[in-house]
């Protein structure tokens, strides 16, 4: 039996805000239908990248917990190294709080991190 990763689910407190972050990541993201809780875009590559309204979690999932910690994280490779310096400055520059500041990684990558609104570390990421 075959399975595919087919989508990425967050959950977010204020799903406007949250879509604003990852725009200045530069993600095509359309407006979603006013009031929805849902909101997905198909990313380069296929996979989905889902926002899922806080209150519709919990309506799903009663006994739903906010995480503490991170167990996953989102890494979007960049075009270049000094693209992850720039879109780190640009999110920043948007008003999005930096993790920490682009730097040469001893893996062989340029990386650089930001914080979402909900508190989720983004890696950003290019090899040098």
């Amino acid at each position: 039996m075959k399975v595919k990763l087919d989508m990425i689910g967050i959950t977010v407190r204020d799903m406007a805000e949250s879509l604003r972050f990852y725009r200045a990541l530069g993600l095509q993201i359309p407006e979603p239908e006013a009031g929805s809780p849902y909101h997905e875009v198909t990313l380069e590559g296929g996979i989905r990248l889902s926002w899922n309204d806080l209150e519709m979690v919990k309506g799903i999932d009663e006994g739903w917990v906010e995480p503490v910690g991170h167990r996953m994280g989102l890494a979007f490779l960049c075009e270049s190294p000094s693209a992850v310096d720039e879109r780190y400055t640009q999110v920043v520059a948007a008003g999005f709080q930096g993790y920490k500041a682009p730097w040469d990684a001893f893996w062989g990558q340029r990386y650089a991190q930001v914080v979402d609104p909900d508190g989720n570390v983004v890696d950003l990421f290019c090899p040098l």
